[in-house]
């Protein structure tokens, strides 16, 4: 028993050796296996490994080889603008060196010539000046010879010209007063005329319908009906509520509206025709209609002044003061929409500026407000000119403004070349043709006999109205009407246009005389 069980172990024992054995061999077999392939892995890896080193050396190489092509070709290209460029440059310094070369000649040949003149100029003086020596002897032997005929001496000679002289002067100082008496009453005269078509422009009557009448048309004769309501207070409502007259007559189909002020008159106007579409006329519903219609014009009437100061170039107005502004849209002059009559100004006045070298957008903004206080002339009083220069104080425009829409009448003294600038830019707008309400036969009818009354004295070669009419420029003829002849030239004419023509303002007589003086240069 114990003889088996020792077999037994031993062959357990040499089982155990050789599955050790057999798996230490395996295990060897497979390890060398492994190593193997990870040798040829890395093998493959490395000439993997090369030929992309090769990929990326080739590539960067063509890489840096287009690198430097492209970098000599900007340089090429550079080289070529530098060159041009430099050439360029060149003709212009070529150029310019001409230019001051030709400009040296010039000044050299100017000044050759100036030196030639100057000694002429002194070779003639030395000549005057030995036959003004020459003249003062004669005189004195004239003198002499005078006082021995006319029995006097020099002291009495002189003593009666003096006396002759004072005479001669009180009786042209008496006629120069007589001038300027006249000249008063006839400015005094015209400033009154000028006042009270002022007023009657402002405050006109009922019968300038253009000025303070709308017509409102209507979808049938019975809505007049109900306009008036019971008893009328639907038309008194309405009327007490816009400040308009409602005037109902036998127009068919219409209603009349009458108002001088004309954004008061649009209110209303617009009231009646939402009412009209609306159907619902009583008072409570009128002054309902009536409050949210002003509140839109007014919006509107911002909108315009807004829209009027973009169309312009002005910017910082301040808000107030844009409704003022949009104002001017229903109000004219003469039949000059203020408005359109403002930008038209403000426009002249910034070419004014600009031909002068001054700030055109401050010229601009002077013209353009310059009538600013005709949008509440009607309501405030005194000249609309002190009104607008208080709008703008108020509304804070500076004082260049200010006194350029208080100034461009004279009714305050000028403090700036803008003062001057708008309103020479007011009256180019106002007085150009077409813009005032005057037919276009009147206005060429006036010129035309400006020119033939200019024409109708003697010793008048040409003569041309200008500025509208409001000048009228004489050239006469230098050998026929001496310089104390064309002062009373002008005179004349100035009469004979005040009693043959009517016109509007003033018209300046502007008398030309030339004279001629000839050398030859030798």
């Amino acid at each position: 028993m114990t003889q088996v069980s020792a077999l037994t172990y031993v062959m357990a024992a040499g089982v155990a050796v050789a599955a050790f054995l057999l798996g230490w061999l395996g295990r060897r077999l497979r390890t060398k296996r492994l190593h193997g392939q990870a040798s040829d892995q890395r093998e493959q890896i490395l000439v993997d490994a090369g030929r992309e080193a090769e990929d990326i050396l080739k590539s960067a190489k063509l890489q840096s080889k287009d690198e430097l092509l492209a970098g000599r070709q900007r340089l090429e290209d550079e080289s070529d603008r530098a060159r041009t460029e430099h050439s360029r440059r060149q003709d212009m310094l070529d150029q310019r060196e001409a230019a001051l070369t030709r400009k040296v000649e010039f000044l050299d040949d100017k000044e050759h010539r100036l030196e030639k003149r100057d000694q002429s100029l002194k070779d003639q003086q030395d000549v005057l000046r030995d036959k003004l020596a020459e003249a003062e002897g004669l005189k004195g032997a004239q003198q002499l010879r005078l006082e021995e005929v006319a029995g006097l001496s020099a002291e009495e000679a002189r003593n009666r010209l003096t006396e002759s002289m004072v005479s001669d002067s009180r009786h042209h100082a008496a006629r120069e007063v007589k001038k300027i008496q006249e000249e008063t009453e006839r400015t005094a005269r015209r400033q009154a005329q000028k006042v009270l078509a002022l007023a009657v422009q402002r405050y006109a009557a009922q019968h300038v319908a253009e000025e303070s009448v709308s017509v409102v048309s209507l979808p049938g004769d019975e809505m007049k009906g109900r306009i008036i309501g019971r008893e009328g207070r639907n038309i008194r409502a309405f009327e007490e509520a816009t400040g308009v007259d409602v005037i109902i007559d036998d127009t068919p189909e219409a209603v009349i509206l009458s108002a001088f002020d004309p954004v008061r008159r649009e209110v209303a106007a617009q009231s009646l025709k939402q009412l009209i579409k609306d159907g619902r006329i009583h008072p409570g519903r009128i002054e309902e209609v009536v409050e949210r219609t002003r509140q839109d014009v007014q919006e509107r009437l911002r909108e315009l002044g807004e829209q009027a100061c973009l169309d312009v170039g002005i910017q910082d107005v301040h808000q107030d003061l844009a409704p003022y502004i949009g104002r001017l849209s229903f109000r004219t002059s003469y039949g000059q929409n203020l408005l359109g009559h403002s930008k038209e100004v403000a426009a002249i006045a910034g070419v004014i500026a600009s031909e002068l070298g001054l700030d055109s957008k401050l010229a601009r903004r002077c013209g353009f407000l310059h009538d600013i206080g005709k949008a509440v002339d009607h309501e405030v009083d005194g000249p609309h000119a002190m009104i607008g220069g208080k709008m703008c104080r108020k509304f804070g425009e500076n004082t260049t403004v200010t006194n350029a829409v208080e100034g461009h009448h004279q009714d305050v003294d000028p403090e700036s070349v803008y003062t001057f600038i708008t309103a020479a830019a007011d009256a180019a707008s106002a007085s150009r043709p077409g813009a005032r309400r005057e037919s276009l036969e009147n206005y060429i009818s006036r010129l035309d006999n400006l020119e033939r009354i200019a024409c109708s004295f003697d010793g008048v070669q040409k003569s041309y109205a200008i500025q509208a009419g409001r000048e009228i420029r004489i050239m006469v003829d230098h050998a026929q009407v001496s310089d104390d002849e064309a002062a009373l030239l002008a005179e004349e004419i100035s009469r004979r246009v005040e009693s043959e023509l009517e016109y509007p303002g003033q018209i300046k007589i502007m008398v030309i005389r030339e004279t001629r003086a000839t050398a030859l240069a030798r």
